[in-house]
This record gives C-alpha cells, sequence and structure tokens, in this order.
C-alpha cells in the first residue's frame, strides 16, 4: 500500500507536468508577497522564475493559503540540523514512508546495467534564489572544486567511493549529469538520496567562485581572508557557504536566510524561485517566512512549546513532559502528535573501543565486559521510570522490526536482567579484587571507574544513566559516574577519543545500509569505535586498523557496496547483525519511544501520524512547503 501511494504521488506529478506542458493549466499563482515586486518590476513574472517542468508536490490535506511565519525555537548555530531538515535539498529523495526513491532536482535517472554509470536530468529553468540558472557546471563546480580540492576535502567521501577508488562526476551537457565508478556500485541511489547527497547540490558556482583558489589569485584571497579574521582561503570559503549564516549566499531551497544564525531570532524568507508547485499551479512554499527564536537550553525550548509558542516542531520536544503538554493543548491552541521514530533505540551506549588507557582498552574490548554490563541494565525499569512506559520493548541495537534488515537474534541478545550472571562474567575475566566500598579494583590494581559523557540532547538520558550508575552497574561493582556536558564539547572529546563510554540515539532504523555506524566502525557517531572509523574513512592513511570481527564487518560493508541485488545486500547485512549479537560492541537499552510533536491548530497539511527518520532529514519528507495556516 505504501508502495503505491508513493508511486501514486509520483505519478500525479508527473501527469500535471504533462498538462502544463501541454498548455491545459494556464497559469501558476504568485504568494501575494511576489505579486507585488512583480508589480513593481523588481521581479519576474512567476512563470519566468519557474523551470519548465516543476515538481509538484500534493498537498496532505488540501490547497493551501499563502502567508504568515512559522514560529520555531532553536539552541543557536550548533543546532543547525534544525533548519536544515526543513529546508534541504537533494537530485532524488526518499518518500514519506523511506521505503522508495523520487525524484526531487532531478525529474528523472537512469543507470547502466552494470551498476556503474547513474545519469541525471535536471529541471531546464531551475534557478537558484538570485535568479541565476541552476545547472550541471554547478555540480560538476562540486565536484572537481570542493572534493578533489584537498584542502577543502583532505578526505574524501567514503560514499563516493567503491572498490577504494573516488567515484567521477562527468557533465553530459547543460541540464544532465553522471557519476561513474570503476565498479558497480548497487546502493549508490540510496546514499544520493539520503544526508550524504545533500551537499552535492549545495554549491552555486557563479557565487562561491569568488572565494576559491582556483578562480582567484592567491595572494588576493589570502589578503581577503585575513581580513575576515580567518587564516586560510578555504577557512573563508566554507564560512562563505555557510546558508544559515552568509545571507548573500544563493540557495535553492524553499526559504532563503535573511536575519542570520548569530541574531537571536533567525529568519528564513520565501525564495521566489523555488521550483515546486501545488496541483493547482500555486508556487510554493504557502509560508512567507521562518522564525528560529534561540534560548539557551531545551528546557526553556519546552516551556515554550507548552505556552503556545511553536507552530510546528518536533525537534528537541522531550517525551518527559508528555503530560503536561496534554495538559496545555487548549490552553495552548496545539494539538500533540506522535510519530514512529526511524532510530532504532533512543539511546545506545558505547565504550570506547580506542580508549587510550591501554588497560581499559583490553577490558572493553573483553566481549565478557560489555555482556555483563548489558545483563545487568534493568530495562523494564528504565522504560517505566525515565520514558513513562512508551518504549516499545527491551532492545539491543537492531533495525526496525518493519524493515527487511531487522535480526531477532541481535535484538534479545543479552537484553534478560541477569545481574548474577553479569558478576558470574566479570569474576571470570579476573576481575575479582575489590576496594573497601565493594567496587572491583583493575587488573593493575587501581580502581576501576568509569564515566558516562552525554549531551542531554534527544531523551531522558541522564536520570537513566544515573539509575545504570546508582543502582544496576553498581550491583555488579563498578564505580560509574554521570558527566553531561554541552553538544560541542562532547564532540571534541569523543572525536579526540577522551571518553571511556558515550550516549546517543540509534540512527536509520529502516534503511541501516546508508548510516551502520552501530554494527560497524563507519563514522564519528560510531562512539565504541571511532579510531577505526577513522582508519576506515581515510583509507588506513589515520586511525588504527581493526581486527578480527570488527574488520570483518568492514569487508562485509564493502560488498555489500558493489551488490546491485537487493536479496543479496540484506543477506550479507545479516551476517554483520549475527557478528553483532556475538559480540556485542555496543550495548542497547529499549525500542525508541514514539516522537512527539507539538503542532498549532490552525497550521495544516501536516499529516497526523508518519515516520520521522534522519535518512529523509524528517521533516523535509513531509514536504514543509506545503504546511499552511489556514484562516
Amino acid at each position: 500500500m505504501r508502495k503505491k501511494l508513493a508511486l501514486l504521488m509520483v505519478m500525479s506529478g508527473v501527469i500535471l507536468s504533462i498538462l502544463i506542458l501541454a498548455g491545459m493549466v494556464f497559469a501558476y499563482n504568485d504568494a501575494p508577497m511576489l505579486s507585488e515586486l512583480v508589480k513593481q518590476g523588481q521581479l519576474l513574472p512567476v512563470e519566468e522564475r519557474l523551470p519548465h517542468e516543476p515538481l509538484v508536490v500534493e498537498p496532505v490535506e488540501e490547497i493551501g493559503q499563502f502567508g504568515g511565519t512559522w514560529r520555531r525555537i532553536w539552541l543557536g548555530p550548533s543546532d543547525s540540523a534544525g533548519p536544515d531538515r526543513i529546508t534541504t535539498e537533494r537530485l532524488i529523495f526518499w518518500s514519506m514512508d523511506c521505503k522508495d526513491l523520487v525524484p526531487n532536482i532531478a525529474k528523472s535517472w537512469d543507470v547502466s546495467p552494470d551498476n556503474r554509470i547513474f545519469t541525471f536530468h535536471l529541471r531546464p529553468g531551475m534557478k537558484w534564489s538570485d535568479g541565476q540558472p541552476y545547472t550541471a557546471d554547478d555540480i560538476v563546480f562540486w565536484y572537481e572544486d570542493i572534493i578533489l580540492n584537498d584542502e577543502l576535502t583532505p578526505v574524501k567521501p567514503a560514499w563516493l567511493t567503491i572498490g577504494g577508488k573516488l567515484g567521477k562526476v562527468e557533465k553530459v551537457d547543460t541540464y544532465t549529469i553522471r557519476f561513474v565508478f570503476d565498479a558497480p556500485y548497487g546502493i549508490f541511489l540510496k546514499y544520493l538520496a539520503g544526508p550524504p547527497g545533500h551537499g552535492s547540490c549545495y554549491y552555486p558556482k557563479h557565487y562561491l567562485k569568488q572565494f576559491h583558489a582556483s578562480y582567484v589569485g592567491e595572494e588576493e584571497l589570502s589578503k581577503l581572508a585575513e581580513e575576515k579574521g580567518f587564516h586560510f582561503w578555504y577557512q573563508l570559503f566554507q564560512d562563505r557557504h555557510d546558508r544559515f549564516k552568509n545571507v548573500d549566499l544563493p540557495v535553492i531551497s524553499a526559504w532563503k536566510c535573511t536575519v542570520p544564525s548569530t541574531s537571536p531570532r533567525m529568519v528564513l524568507e520565501r525564495n521566489p524561485y523555488y521550483w515546486k508547485v501545488d496541483t493547482e499551479g500555486n508556487q510554493l512554499p504557502y509560508v512567507d517566512r521562518i522564525a528560529h527564536d534561540m534560548v539557551e537550553n531545551m528546557e526553556v525550548l519546552n516551556l515554550k512549546a507548552v505556552a503556545g509558542e511553536i507552530d510546528m516542531q518536533f525537534r528537541h520536544i522531550l517525551y518527559e513532559n508528555y503530560s503536561l503538554f496534554m495538559e496545555n493543548r487548549e490552553k495552548g491552541n496545539y494539538r500533540v502528535l506522535m510519530y514512529k521514530d526511524d532510530f532504532e533505540t533512543n539511546m545506545a551506549i558505547g565504550l570506547n573501543l580506542n580508549h587510550k588507557d591501554p588497560i581499559m582498552k583490553e577490558l572493553f574490548h573483553d566481549d565478557r565486559f560489555r555482556k555483563a554490563l548489558s545483563l545487568a541494565i534493568n530495562r523494564e525499569e528504565i522504560n517505566e521510570f525515565c520514558y513513562l512506559g512508551m518504549c516499545g520493548e527491551s532492545s539491543q541495537v537492531v533495525p526496525l522490526p518493519e524493515s527487511d534488515y531487522y535480526s531477532e537474534e541481535l535484538a534479545k541478545a543479552y537484553v534478560e536482567y541477569d545481574p548474577k550472571t553479569a558478576n558470574q562474567l566479570l569474576d571470570e575475566m579476573g576481575l575479582t579484587e575489590r576496594d573497601r566500598d565493594n567496587f572491583r579494583l583493575r587488573p593493575d590494581g587501581k580502581p576501576l571507574n568509569i564515566t558516562i559523557e552525554m549531551t542531554p540532547a534527544f531523551g531522558p538520558w541522564v536520570d537513566a544513566c544515573q539509575m545504570i550508575a546508582d543502582h544496576y552497574w553498581r550491583a555488579i561493582g563498578i564505580r560509574t559516574a554521570v558527566k553531561s556536558e554541552e553538544r560541542s564539547l562532547f564532540y571534541t572529546r569523543k572525536e579526540a577519543l577522551e571518553h571511556d563510554v558515550g550516549i546517543w540515539t540509534g540512527s536509520v532504523g529502516m534503511q541501516p545500509l546508508l548510516d551502520p555506524r552501530w554494527y560497524m566502525p563507519w563514522s564519528n557517531e560510531s562512539i565504541h569505535a571511532i579510531g577505526y572509523a577513522q582508519w576506515f574513512n581515510s583509507g588506513g592513511k589515520v586511525g588504527e586498523k581493526p581486527t578480527g570481527d570488527l574488520l570483518k564487518t568492514i569487508e562485509i560493508y564493502e560488498e555489500i557496496k558493489k551488490t546491485s541485488d537487493d536479496e543479496r545486500q540484506k543477506e550479507l547485512f545479516q551476517e554483520m547483525l549475527k557478528l553483532n549479537a556475538k559480540n556485542l560492541w555496543v550495548i542497547g537499552t529499549l525500542t525508541s519511544p514514539p516522537l512527539i510533536g507539538i503542532v498549532k491548530e490552525d497550521f495544516r497539511n501536516i499529516p497526523e501520524t508518519g515516520l520521522f527518520s534522519w535518512i529523509a532529514h524528517s521533516p523535509k519528507n513531509l514536504n514543509p512547503e506545503q504546511f499552511f495556516f489556514k484562516r
């Protein structure tokens, strides 16, 4: 049914595009604020601003009304994922349910029989927000001047690499682009539709070349960089490419930043050249602008949500406030929506396998130690006291049951509450010596102390970790401290391998091939294996080479990337999950609770239920450009 719905949505867009080309749709419609500019001669008519074949978006409930300011709350520039997730665009995209790939910037694409060459057909007449043409030259600029430039991209992206070789990007003609690989690349399209594909579309050559050393004399550019407070030209380039900081940067998103992220209230305003319309030919978006008010922490953000100061937002709306949200619905004039969360879990526990202390590293590498810590956790109590009973069930980190990649074996591995067996495993390791407070000692006789580090961003992690430290791990003789940190500090410490144990969410429960961070050393988000992930992503140039089963997971993933057969990809991924069930490199807690969203009663075209997914940059998969205020 889901695939049929997605197909119908795509087909409706195709049919309307055909009607438009045939002259059967007689006129496009402007937002009032743009119509006035057209009358004044400050803006081209809407027909001249749209591409020849605009993408047609089917409204969720009804054709919307133009106007209004969508109010959101954020934590400042370090929280840029919030505005990014409602404005991102890619060549192709995931459908609402993350099951199928659908057109976006590219109106269509072709794949060679050997799965090596991927050709994308852009939309003739599509423009940047400043009215300049969007063409294949912009994507070639991204590849040749960003990806191939060692100063801007010292480590080449793994998603653009197959068999150890970087793919090529070629211009076929003005509106046709081609990605070419030396070997078959079975999951390339899935990558391109996901977060990696975002970067390839956001480099306006006509604007950014004035800050690039290949187009401006390096002496002149270095002088300009110094005047702006930078040491190197590429730092200036990156600064000018920040679309929430640089209001002069042309974009292709529905809204463009007009008041920068450094302000207390960042404002995004409609892009007059946005290339999507609704089924009646109204140029999207419906909403005129989006305002992001900056607050110091999530507690303030949630209080503003309760007070009715948010029009629509899921990000940072905390589970523990669910009862409060429900009690204040009428007063705040909002509704509380509950979406399926694509994260495998809300709280994954990663022990640093690249620990700088050799004794701690040896302990963390012993699977008995990790299994003991898992068996010592009473997950049902955590669900009841920290998550208000809203999580589904006890589980290790595993793809969602609705996903084709689910593994019952991994889901149930070592999740039972069994402190007796946990103690036995630690005793088997030789950790039998204890101090006068009955905490275990390390093999060198020093106290065995563990610190759990986190930034309390997406769940009741402080409370849950305090229960683990004070009750469950204490009961098996492991002295544990809990340390809450600001997000940038947390990232700095974990990337420097300074942490003992880190906490974060799951990732991509429906399509885990696109971000297998918890199943292999994948990225700096693989809290348990960042040093090994650095080795993987650099082709062995930096980081630490894994051994044994960890290395096998990398080898399996490289085989998956080459395989074009979906069923074979699933078989190989099950082999990886079996290794995870055997080794338990990461400790899971519970399946994710629903994601809570606050939506004003007059803010419409938002499905009452749905899937929130990282790969689809939710809520972008809900098509925010068709949200509107109903008057």
